[in-house]
């Protein structure tokens, strides 16, 4: 629930092209949960987003749910101009 979620807690993104499993996938490690989020929706291609999860604590966040987080109001960092 996104309700949960500790910005400032450290948190890993996994991506991968398809299923979360294989050769492509990706890991990344982040000091918060913000920064996290942040690089998925900033860095990442949008194509990949179906792709991803977000873990932070006991949480995991994927796909759309890492959208609502970066678009909620209580986000606390600045985003990208668009």
């Amino acid at each position: 629930m996104i309700a949960n979620l500790d910005w400032t807690e450290p948190a890993e993104l996994y991506a991968q092209s398809g299923a979360f499993h294989g050769r492509n996938a990706r890991y990344f490690r982040f000091s918060s949960a913000a920064e996290a989020i942040r690089f998925a929706i900033e860095d990442m291609p949008a194509a990949a987003l179906r792709s991803m999860a977000v873990e932070s604590g006991d949480n995991r966040y994927e796909g759309n749910e890492i959208r609502a987080l970066y678009d909620a109001q209580d986000y606390p960092l600045e985003r990208a101009k668009r």
